[in-house]
């Protein structure tokens, strides 16, 4: 369905009682799956970056990239809908075996690239509030979310993590509480593009931690749960509409989050001339600045934020490595649950050789924004196929929208190389 259109034919159309305001609620959840790998650590450092530094001037790429990132996410969403497959598994069926699994290694390392940022972001809030070593921690991580997802159903991990998004929210409104936002600015940086000098790092980071590989294979795997019929096609058109509802609710939820933690380093730090570069200097600095209170939840919120991301990171993992050999991510086959190991133990390795959390968390939402145009071009030409899409294929203005964004992406990734060079 055309993005554009959406809101007009659903206020025109009559729907029938089992489509009611309470039904809807059942189709809320792959979304919100979704925002928690977008309100990860890696966002965390990201966000207390750009606030601490340049203030409420970087706040217009959340909202480019949450833009984009419904954009992506509904597309993909329609993908797993319309076909009955995610985009990994659609990969491999549609393109030839190098070119696919070329492309989906690169996922798979993205997926890696991921969770080493959760699980580095749970270690690091156990470290704040329990004084454990980040690499016990790290294990202490890998084995939590390891049990997680091979004793969990997918219904019970999905409450989980809603619950854990709902605690998040709650610990940012509470430290919004304590500052004193400039509302005429945020509302100037929300909505002007610009680039103070230097930001480029700091901008293609946003970037990579709010539109991110994983989240795109993720959500197209996840949004099957619900058991779609792909023999009615009026109920595919219902079940489209109500799983925009939910990627556009959630991600509003998201944007909500990260901006919040924009303004909290902007009204926190920036004004108090303190450039933020970790983020245990960012919770021991709120403890002078805004109280004991504002340290603990800020520390809480990481933590919750770190296990839950780190969980949807291991499933994409999954997703992606099962695809490769046309399986969807089932917790039973051998394939689902090799794609897990892999991302959760080579992620954790990696941690034991980082010296510095911080500039790990920031190296790997560059990267992801690096592996990110492979796999929008890869979504792209899938939804635009006829073949794979049947009746449901993209619109010229769906193609239109999807193919700025990739470019967009590509240009910022050029001026990432091009501000290393000099």
């Amino acid at each position: 369905m055309n993005l554009f259109n959406y809101f007009k034919n659903f206020s025109e159309e009559k729907i029938k009682p089992a489509f009611g305001a309470i039904e809807i609620l059942k189709y809320i959840g792959p979304g919100l799956l979704v925002t928690v790998g977008f309100i990860d650590p890696g966002n965390w450092a990201s966000n207390i970056a750009a606030g601490s530094i340049y203030g409420y001037k970087l706040l217009w790429m959340v909202t480019l990239s949450t833009i984009m990132l419904i954009i992506l996410q509904h597309n993909v969403a329609h993908l797993g809908i319309s076909t009955g497959l995610c985009l990994s598994e659609a990969a491999s069926k549609y393109f030839k075996p190098w070119v696919s699994r070329s492309i989906l290694a690169s996922a798979v390392l993205a997926a890696v690239s991921t969770a080493l940022a959760e699980i580095l972001g749970a270690s690091i809030a156990l470290n704040m509030l329990f004084k454990i070593p980040i690499k016990a921690a790290a294990l202490i991580t890998m084995f939590f979310v390891a049990f997680m997802l091979f004793s969990n159903s997918y219904q019970k991990l999905e409450k989980i993590i809603i619950g854990f998004v709902s605690l998040i929210g709650i610990s940012f409104l509470f430290e919004l509480s304590l500052v004193k936002v400039n509302w005429g600015e945020a509302v100037t940086g929300w909505l002007v593009p610009t680039f103070p000098p230097d930001s480029m790092p700091i901008i293609m980071s946003v970037l990579g931690a709010v539109v991110m590989p994983h989240n795109i294979f993720l959500h197209s795997e996840v949004i099957q749960s619900r058991q779609w019929n792909l023999e009615n096609e009026e109920l595919i058109e219902k079940q489209l509409k109500y799983e925009l509802f939910d990627t556009l609710f959630s991600m509003i939820v998201g944007w909500a989050i990260n901006s919040a933690m924009i303004l909290v380093a902007a009204c926190a730090f920036f004004h108090a001339k303190i450039s933020v570069n970790d983020l245990a200097q960012a919770e021991s600095m709120l403890r002078p600045l805004l109280g004991g209170s504002a340290a603990l939840a800020f520390a809480a919120a990481l933590l919750f934020s770190g296990l839950a991301s780190s969980v949807t990171a291991a499933m994409a993992g999954g997703t992606i490595f099962a695809g490769i050999f046309n399986e969807p991510y089932d917790i039973n086959d051998k394939h689902t649950r090799t794609g897990i190991a892999i991302t959760l133990i080579l992620s954790t390795a990696i941690i034991f050789f980082i010296s510095d959390p911080f500039y790990g968390l920031i190296l790997s939402q560059m990267i992801l924004s690096i592996q990110l145009p492979w796999t929008i071009f890869t979504q792209i030409f899938l939804t635009s196929s006829e073949k794979v899409m049947g009746k449901h294929v993209n619109t010229r203005s769906e193609n239109a929208m999807l193919w700025i964004i990739g470019i967009i992406v590509t240009i910022l990734n050029i001026m990432l190389l091009i501000s290393y060079l000099n």
